[in-house]
């Protein structure tokens, strides 16, 4: 954990001129609004004042190019970390990583309508934004010059002091110009689809999801202009779509070797992976949470450490699934055998080409795949309550996808 000196930061203005489909819910969420534009009740999509901040805040594209033109003309390098909001470790953790590899950080939070449902929770997802900025203007590094981008004006201390530079806070209306709704057979405008790396895994039990955060982050790389950006292993397939994404649109703010993903922040106490939707779990809820990952683990064990059977064959992806599926179903149980008032209801456990997204055939083996295959996305999804949780693991030489 890097010191904080919330001493030495000085109060910056902001600037107000004149953070991401449909899938099955045992516990569908009321739905409290549709009509985006007219009736959210979100603080950006009023247009209210953000709150103040020791880092500046731009809430419209326009004051924020200004700020970056400034940026290209002094040749400074700029990491970009998207999200939601609600910001925990492990988006701090993505601040962390850029403020060391850049000589500017911006973080932006926008609640991204196009990418739920209308029966998911935009509405009540989690928003913390006084809190957002105060944990923000906390994080820093030291970094030395030769820890600076090539391109860094050299300075005259040998050590700097490094905090994030900018925040941008658009409203619904600056992000969509033309409006949103959240069904898609009602959408009318431009919209970014990947095609082929968005139906399986979470594209599959959310339809559409892949459509709102690639036309999003198309938009958010569009303003931002990043020379780095920054997502975490826990969204695997929102982030390798989005770098194939960036390679056939040709994009060079970022080119696809400077999107990097991070691996997965976990709490350390149970290793549940760390996300905004936590907030919602009880504490029974939490307790059960990191059966997700347990299950995850099993599957890995069989699948990695060679397990035989008794014909003396390796254990196959049915198999590893299976043992996978067999865990949850264990702690269903025992869940219920302690009294525990919670309800779990698996969504998927599945195993995908890292390359391709192709879904491993029943019968692949570790060893039929050979060692020079792509490796192995082994994910899943689980709802505890009304709260719909999500983890990974890579399995094989995953170096060229985590950087």
């Amino acid at each position: 954990m890097f010191p904080f000196y919330l001493s030495h930061l000085r109060q910056a203005p902001y600037f107000i001129p004149g953070a991401l489909g449909f899938h099955r819910s045992p516990h569908p969420i009321p739905i409290l609004s549709r009509k985006l534009m007219s009736t959210a009740t979100t603080r950006s999509n009023l247009s209210l004042p953000p709150p103040e901040s020791d880092i500046p805040i731009f809430t419209t594209v326009a004051s924020y190019r200004e700020w970056r033109r400034k940026a290209f003309i002094e040749n400074r390098s700029v990491g970009f970390v998207p999200t939601m909001g609600a910001l925990h470790e492990g988006h701090l953790g993505l601040v962390r990583r850029s403020l060391s590899e850049n000589d500017l950080t911006v973080l932006s939070i926008f609640v991204n309508p196009a990418q739920f449902a209308p029966h998911e929770d935009l509405e009540t997802y989690p928003r913390t934004l006084e809190r957002d900025l105060k944990v923000l203007a906390e994080q820093q590094v030291v970094a030395s010059n030769s820890d600076m981008s090539s391109n860094s004006i050299p300075t005259l201390d040998s050590n700097q002091v490094k905090r994030p530079s900018a925040v941008f806070l658009p409203s619904v209306r600056e992000m969509y110009p033309g409006g949103i709704e959240q069904e898609i057979v009602k959408q009318r405008g431009t919209f970014v689809e990947v095609t082929a790396y968005g139906e399986q895994m979470e594209g599959k039990s959310r339809p559409g999801f892949f459509r709102g955060v690639a036309t999003v982050v198309t938009k958010l790389f569009n303003v931002i202009q990043p020379t780095n950006a920054y997502f975490g292993q826990k969204d695997i397939q929102q982030a390798l779509l989005l770098r194939h994404m960036v390679t056939d649109l040709l994009l060079s703010h970022p080119s696809p070797d400077h999107l990097h993903i991070v691996p997965t922040a976990r709490d350390p106490s149970d290793n549940l992976a760390l996300s905004s939707r936590n907030a919602y779990l009880s504490p029974a809820g939490r307790k059960v949470a990191p059966t997700l990952y347990a299950a995850l683990k099993a599957a890995e064990e069989c699948w990695l450490a060679g397990e035989r059977d008794r014909g003396g064959k390796n254990k196959n992806k049915k198999e590893c699934v299976e043992i996978a599926r067999a865990l949850v179903e264990r702690r269903i149980e025992e869940a219920r055998d302690h009294g525990l008032d919670v309800e779990i209801t698996l969504d998927y456990i599945e195993m995908n080409d890292a390359g391709t997204f192709e879904i491993l055939d029943d019968s692949d083996t570790r060893s039929s795949r050979g060692n020079e295959a792509a490796p192995v996305i082994l994910s899943g999804a689980m709802w505890v309550d009304r709260t719909r949780l999500i983890d990974n693991l890579l399995l094989g030489d995953f170096g060229t996808v985590v950087r």
